[in-house]
Parts: C-alpha cells; structure tokens; sequence
C-alpha cells in the first residue's frame, strides 16, 4: 500500500518531467509571420497534444520516439499581446505576451557579440531602449571569455550540443535587457521597427572569437571535396583549419581530461561544424526572416584562410538555405574594418575585405555593410556598432522591405583606360559621388601601394595616368584612409578591379 502511494505521487511528476516544448519559446517571444507557425517539443509517446494561438486550434499525438510537431496556419504580423497555450493530458504551457513579426538571426564572431555596454552610444541610447515590439533571445555559451586557462570540470559537463548554449527566455528590449544584447543587433532592430512598425525578434548565436567552421554544417565538409579537409583527425592538430583558433582552443581542451569528443577531437566552440550542430540546427525548425552576420578576423591571419574564404561563406549561405527551405533567406554581412598592423596581423585584410566583396556577386540575396571608415587604429573590435547595425538595416530595408533608401555605398562596376585617364564607374552613385570630409578624394592606388590623385566627375572617379595600369585599387590597406561616399553618406567598399 505504502508503495503504491509514493507511485501515485511520482507518477505525475514523471509525466509532467515528459513534457516539454523547444526551448526557443518563452513569454515576450516573436512568432515568424507569413510562414506556417511551428511549436515542438517532447512528450509522453501516444500523448494528445493541443495547442492554441489567437483564433487557432491544432492537434497531434506524440510520436514513438517522443517528440510532437505542430503546424498553425500563417498569421500577418501583430502588436497586440498574444497567449499560445500548448497543453498535454498531464501539463499546461501558457506563454504571454507573444508577438507575431519577423525573426532576424545574429551570428558571428567577437564583432557581433560586442554588447550594448560596451558601445560608444550606450549612455546616449538609454533613452531608447524600452521598445515593447523588440525582443531578444541572447543566450551565453560555454567557455565565453576563457582564454589561455584549461576548462573547468563543471564546464566540460556542458561542452555538448544539447547544452553548449544555455537556455533563456525572450526579453523585451529595456534598459537591463539590451544591455548584454548584441549591439550590431540592436541596432539592426531598432532600425527597423522605425521604419516598417512591426515586432522584430532577435535571436543572437555569436561566438567570440570563432572561425567560419564551426557555423558549416558537418555533412557540407563530407559531400565537398573542396573543403574535405577540414575534417581530417583531430582537429586541433589539422593544418586546414586556421593556426590561431587552434592555439586558443588547446589552452582550453588540449590537455584536459574526460572531455566530451567524437572522431574530429574534443568539443570546443571553435571546432569545425560544432556551433552549427549546437545552434543553427535545432533553429532551422522555427522559420526566420533572415540572418545577419559579422565575421572574419579569425579566418584573416593567414593567406590560404583568406583565399578560401568566400567560398566557405557560400557554401554555408547555400546549405542554411537548404536546411530553412528558404531559397531566398536573406543573408547580409558586415565587412571587416581597418586596424594597423602595428599590434596586430591584419596585412592581410585588404584583400580580405575584397573577398568580402566580391561574395556579393556570387551570392544572390545578400549584401554587405562596409566598416573600415570607422575602423580603431590598435582595437580589433570597434566600438561604433550604431553605425554598423544602422547599414546592414539598409539593407534589409531595400531589399526585404521594399523601402526606398539606398542599401549600400558606391561598388566598382568597372575601370575602363583611354586618352591617359582611367574612368571609374560605380553602382549607388546614381545621385553623385562625395567625399566624407569635403576634402580631395583618398584611398585610390594604381598599384596596391601608392596612392594616386583622384577626381570626382558626377558618379565616376578619374585618376590620370600615361600608361594603362593593369588594377586599380581603393582602401587597399590594413588601416583604411579613404573618403568616397554616395549621397546617402554611405561609404565606397575596399576593391581591386582590372582595367579594361
């Protein structure tokens, strides 16, 4: 009798420990509009499941392996307060205050996770952060900001999929909240709400530090003999991955024991496929509008890292499409800024930036924010995120929104030679071309080294010659001194282009 009272009392508890809906949903959520509404979870196998959302009311019976998917009908965005209620024979979920608008994936590295209190405009944007239609999902990660120290035991625990980023809920932007929140994001969200008045849901994935690797998808390695490579043995001693993240992650993992591996080596933020696997993955079941994305300087310290670069940047942008079933999901980058070289290894990041560029033409449904006009002479993370976020948000205004501004600053078409003057013509530049401070054009060299006279003529740039340079190059150095806007004060990329 005794036992079969204590199996009374477990007995709801167990079922209730059954029940459990995906992460991402909380209170203060945002619900991607347009597209087919997905709840998931886990539940007891043969269990009714019911969930309900504004004036919708769905059904499904929990699969043998436990989990449960619903699908609503699409709904347009929506401000008001809203309440899904999922609910199981044993438990009840009720989430408040859900929104409907559009979802916005930040990824990236160190860049893109620099947060609000860290920004130049943090005092100043106080007074703007309580926006009751922006919402961040911003969860931590483990080994955030352990540097050459061995992780802990307690760490090591969570140095999986399933744990590596911690679970938290949705927040409203206000002044606690925004404070640890991406600031390029924020930015990039507060844009929007101005100009299009819908919720906007942020969901921030950013990593510190963190190669392009680790955001490919493991099976894109195996099925691509291009970049095959990348997984080849341990990773930490694999001489395909970049030098300076595998330094960093053996002073984390390389001689500490128990920790959780597979047959690529330990886990590790920065392991080849890993926050992929830990993040996107489970993500790409909740639809999104788009993603944004702000990195590169861990793939920039080595020439072969470079080269190869906007080939990995497309073949992820082809794969994220793939697994969202999205074949238009946007997908807008920041370009690398300017440092010297003085304190760190940037000698490379001209031609970084150019292969940044010229991602564009290779990649449809994206683009590109240019940064290296705001670049910090011996500071890797510049501190000016407004502007930043204010210029993917161009973007995504032009392009997603149909807004009529101008996404991005003027873009080489091409350099044409005749009569001593070779003429430069550019795409947004149709209203003119400017320079920044009033002053002469700068940054415009007809051999990667030296800098050359240039002269504004309406939309095109003329720099004089007696002979027929074979390229013609702007911001071609680490630390960029160049000027070239457009009217809508945007500035011109880091370019090589031939002459023709």
């Amino acid at each position: 009798m005794r036992y079969l009272f204590l199996l009374i009392l477990v007995c709801p508890l167990f079922l209730n420990a059954q029940f459990t809906v995906a992460p991402y949903f909380s209170d203060n959520m945002v619900l991607q509009r347009d597209e087919p509404i997905h709840v998931w979870g886990k539940a007891i196998p043969k269990s009714r499941i019911k969930v309900s959302f504004l004036n919708q009311t769905k059904y499904t019976i929990a699969q043998s392996d436990s989990g449960w998917d619903v699908y609503m009908t699409a709904e347009k965005a929506n401000s008001k307060s809203n309440e899904l209620v999922i609910e199981s024979s044993s438990s009840k979920s009720v989430f408040k205050n859900v929104l409907v608008g559009d979802i916005w994936l930040c990824i990236g590295q160190s860049n893109m996770l620099f947060t609000m209190r860290e920004e130049m405009h943090y005092k100043e944007e106080f007074k703007n952060a309580q926006q009751s239609i922006l919402r961040f999902y911003n969860p931590t990660y483990i080994g955030k900001d352990v540097y050459n120290a061995p992780f802990t035991d307690s760490m090591l625990q969570r140095l999986n999929y399933a744990n590596f980023y911690s679970q938290v809920n949705w927040n409203i932007s206000d002044s606690q909240s925004f404070r640890n929140m991406s600031a390029v994001g924020y930015y990039f969200g507060k844009e929007l709400v101005k100009d299009i008045n819908i919720p906007i849901g942020l969901i921030n994935l950013s990593i510190g530090g963190a190669p392009i690797e680790t955001f490919i998808n493991e099976a894109v390695y195996k099925k691509d003999s291009m970049v095959a490579n990348k997984l080849n043995g341990n990773w930490l001693y694999n001489n395909a991955l970049p030098k300076w993240i595998r330094i960093r992650s053996l002073q984390n993992v390389g001689n500490v024991q128990n920790v959780p591996s597979n047959m690529y080596g330990p886990n590790h933020a920065f392991k080849p496929g890993f926050a992929y696997e830990s993040g996107i993955k489970p993500l790409t079941k909740l639809p999104i509008k788009g993603i944004i994305w702000y990195q590169g300087e861990s793939n920039s310290l080595e020439i072969n890292d470079v080269e190869q670069y906007a080939y990995l940047q497309k073949i992820m942008i082809e794969d994220y499409r793939k697994q969202w079933n999205k074949r238009k999901l946007p997908f807008y980058w920041v370009q690398l800024s300017s440092i010297d070289t003085i304190t760190y290894q940037s000698k490379f990041w001209p031609q970084f930036r150019e292969e940044q560029r010229r991602a564009m033409e290779n990649n449809k449904y994206t683009g590109m924010a240019v940064s290296s006009d705001i670049g910090l002479r011996n500071n890797v993370h510049p501190t000016n995120k407004k502007l930043v976020g204010y210029r993917l948000a161009q973007w995504a205004l032009n392009k997603v929104y149909f807004k009529k501004v101008v996404p991005s600053g003027p873009l080489p078409l091409s350099a044409k030679y005749k009569n001593g003057k070779v003429l430069i013509s550019f795409k947004y530049a149709n209203e003119g071309l400017f320079t920044s401070d009033n002053k002469s054009v700068t940054g415009f060299s007809l051999d990667g080294i030296s800098d050359c006279d240039a002269i504004i003529k309406k939309n095109n740039i003329v720099l004089n010659t007696e002979t027929k340079p074979g390229y013609v190059y702007y911001s071609w150095k680490p630390y960029a001194i160049a000027n070239l806007i457009n009217k809508a004060n945007l500035p011109t990329s880091t370019f090589k282009i031939k002459v023709k």
